[in-house]
């Protein structure tokens, strides 16, 4: 199975209820620099939707399913989701894939 076979790409929805955005930024913000630290992080990256403030995305690549599982069950994950899951509008999205194309 090559590389680009076991990667696996997330795209997690999180909707903050309108009062809490801010705050919803700062925690989803504590989870960059631990996420980028683990083993098996290609990227991870947090971006707002430019025409719904409150609407955010955490954007990450790993190695493999085994490495989505290992930050699934981080420490700082499961500390931040704890927090986050009051504030928000819905439950968090996470969408998985696997890499088709060539990187660049």
């Amino acid at each position: 199975m090559s590389a680009k076979t076991q990667e696996r790409h997330i795209i997690c929805e999180v909707r903050a209820k309108a009062p809490n955005r801010e705050r919803v930024k700062e925690l989803l913000l504590e989870l960059v620099g631990p996420a980028r630290a683990e083993t098996g992080c290609l990227y991870y990256d947090l971006y707002e939707q430019a025409d719904a403030p409150g609407t955010f995305f955490i954007v990450d690549g790993w190695t493999s399913a085994e490495a989505i599982a290992e930050h699934a069950d981080h420490p700082n994950v499961t500390r931040v989701v704890d927090q986050l899951t009051p504030l928000l509008d819905v439950p968090l999205k996470v969408t998985t894939s696997t890499r088709v194309s060539d990187p660049q």
